[in-house]
């Protein structure tokens, strides 16, 4: 037994390929394909959009359960990750995100996807639902108003400015994670999200506090779920129940606790959430 043993080898398992696509405008955006259903089956597509200040990475704890049941489809928003920065000369917007999200579902072959969005991403998947109806089957939020123009989010421009992108997510960890936080989490957080370029996410927020399309979620006719912190530390705490009230047929989530940042710390339980409810409308 011991020779036997001696003589095996154990490859480490090989890590997703890394997928490019061109924009509408050129741009390159990556992407990254997690399947690990069955082979004799047809899955059907999850895409998952990242938070401001985020990556693919952050998903994952989330990627090894879905991936199971779905094809998990995790794309680098526009000036995050690996995809294409644009520089301060170049036009950037949400419509642009949105057109991003639309085209990679198209270049996947399938009709549509189940379309998850945390934070920031989930601005980008509430319009992609508004936009392109024919593309969401169904929509998850975690943590995603309808923009930030009600929200502090334009004040934390002039600080980061002052001490710098991790210093200031350092100071104002307590939005982002509760005292129960893996600190090794939180440190993990504070070095992949300070990393980003500040002068582009100081950009990407500015342009973000310029949007609130509440109005707009009425044309949302897909399943819904939204999840949201109870006690919502960015943005307008309130703007969940309108969101519920506004999308018909939707579902409200409310955790309670008081850090943004659920779709990381309460990753389990986000999971939990989302393959409930996407087992009830597949």
């Amino acid at each position: 037994m011991n020779t036997i043993s001696a003589s095996l080898s154990v490859a480490e398992p090989a890590a997703p390929a890394k997928h490019t696509f061109r924009a509408a405008d050129g741009f390159a955006i990556a992407y990254w394909v997690d399947d690990f259903t069955d082979p004799w089956i047809q899955p059907e597509t999850l895409l998952l959009l990242h938070a401001a200040m985020g990556s693919s990475r952050r998903w994952f704890r989330w990627v090894p359960r879905l991936a199971r049941r779905f094809r998990v489809v995790r794309m680098d928003l526009r000036g995050h990750g690996d995809s294409q920065k644009p520089r301060p000369e170049e036009p950037f917007s949400l419509d642009q995100l949105v057109g991003d999200a639309a085209r990679l579902i198209e270049i996947l072959g399938c009709a549509s996807a189940h379309v998850v969005g945390n934070s920031a991403g989930g601005y980008v998947a509430q319009q992609l639902a508004i936009r392109h109806p024919e593309k969401v089957r169904t929509l998850a939020l975690y943590g995603a108003t309808p923009g930030l123009k009600n929200s502090q989010a334009g004040t934390w421009i002039p600080r980061i400015r002052e001490i710098g992108l991790k210093r200031f997510l350092a100071d104002t960890i307590h939005e982002r994670f509760d005292d129960q936080a893996d600190p090794q989490l939180v440190r993990w957080f504070i070095e992949q999200a300070g990393s980003n370029d500040a002068a582009f996410i100081g950009r990407f927020v500015l342009h973000m506090c310029t949007h609130d399309f509440m109005e707009e979620l009425r044309a949302i006719r897909c399943p819904a779920l939204i999840v949201a912190a109870g006690k919502e530390p960015i943005g307008d705490g309130s703007a969940y129940r309108k969101m519920h009230e506004r999308i018909a047929g939707s579902r409200l989530v409310q955790y309670d606790v008081a850090s943004h940042n659920i779709g990381d710390q309460y990753a389990d339980r986000c999971t939990d959430d989302l393959l409930r409810f996407l087992e009830e409308n597949t």
